[in-house]
């Protein structure tokens, strides 16, 4: 391992620019989150979310992040690590998109302020409402659809293949229908942003908007393609299952949900290690043919904002390290633009 990384955090010395060796032994463990106006990043040992504010500042959340698999490492073994990822991951999600709308949509800072009780019970709520909507929508339904086109006589292996159409078709449709939305155009921007300081970081590339420019938007480990690893191994395993003839059967197949979870985790991580095998290639390129749906790309505002949750979460901190909020970076010359003609718009409400 590099001298300028530590073993523990995963933090390096120098978080402006890392070397490609220190990404690699960082066993490609840095991932993110489009969010509101921002970018969440995460790090073995941080996790950072950097907001645009309405003035033009750059807010940046960063606290510590310890997985429940570095506390309990008996669950750190495959398929299931990933069910537990998966949970984490959405619980993070959410209390980061909190923090983003907050930011995104108001003048002040946000202090330091803990978590009520209240707003994580609504959090955790939301993830659950998320959950039951999605098995819904994307498992259950299409059983139902299937049992309208395929006839009764038809055999177990051709009504599964005829599901796993449906269901990846619903998919597809669900991601066009949400990129029509206006209020996702500048979400799937930052997706981008995210994909493409990602890139830099693993190719040693300097950790500013500029060092990521040039890189695509993109990559194998991300969420949409790990979603359709989920759709893809649903069929095979679905398939051993035989053809849902009773409500028990139906159940039955969601209770595997937590399975294909977890075999899709496996299949996102070694397809980010191995990405440029060519036997992996025709298994990645669906998953990257939708990511054309969910990103796009970025401008240098974007990316400045992505780099510096990157860089928090790759800057070491003390001990005693629990959560701060700060500013990234003083006014720029587009913050200063937006604050003199919010200055102007006020004058000219108060002459008229």
């Amino acid at each position: 391992m590099s001298d300028t990384q530590s073993q523990d955090t995963g933090a390096v010395d120098n978080p402006a620019s890392v070397d490609a060796s220190d990404a690699r032994d960082m066993d490609l463990a840095v991932g993110g989150q489009a969010l509101i106006e921002g970018v969440m990043m995460r790090s073995p040992s941080y996790l950072a979310m950097a907001v645009r504010t309405p003035d033009g500042r750059i807010v940046v959340r960063k606290k510590t992040f310890g997985s429940i698999m570095k506390k309990l490492p008996f669950l750190n073994i495959p398929v299931v690590r990933g069910g537990i990822h998966l949970i984490e991951t959405m619980g993070l999600g959410i209390d980061a998109l909190m923090f983003s709308a907050d930011q995104a949509t108001s003048e002040d800072r946000i202090e330091n302020q803990k978590t009520s009780v209240k707003d994580t019970l609504m959090m955790w709520a939301t993830v659950a409402f998320s959950f039951v909507m999605s098995l819904g929508l994307f498992f259950y339904l299409p059983i139902l659809l299937t049992d309208l086109v395929v006839g009764e006589d038809a055999g177990s292996l051709t009504w599964n293949i005829v599901d796993g159409i449906i269901r990846v078709a619903m998919f597809v449709a669900y991601l066009l229908a949400v990129s029509k939305l206006p209020d996702m155009a500048r979400v799937f921007e930052y997706h981008g942003a995210e994909h493409k300081c990602i890139h830099a970081f693993e190719n040693g590339r300097p950790l500013d908007a500029e060092g990521s420019r040039e890189y695509t938007t993109l990559h194998p480990r991300c969420g949409t393609s790990f979603l359709f690893f989920v759709m893809l191994i649903s069929i095979l395993v679905f398939s051993l299952l035989g053809r849902p003839e009773e409500i028990v059967d139906r159940l039955q197949r969601i209770a595997f949900v937590p399975v294909i979870g977890g075999l899709a985790y496996e299949a996102i991580k070694l397809s980010g290690k191995y990405a440029k095998a060519w036997f992996l290639k025709p298994v990645i390129l669906p998953g990257l043919l939708l990511q054309k749906i969910t990103t796009s790309e970025p401008d240098d505002d974007q990316l400045t904002v992505s780099m510096a949750a990157l860089r928090a979460v790759l800057t070491p901190e003390g001990d005693d390290f629990k959560e701060r909020v700060y500013y990234d970076m003083p006014l720029d010359s587009a913050a200063e633009s937006v604050r003199d003609e919010k200055s102007e718009e006020s004058t000219e409400g108060d002459v008229s």
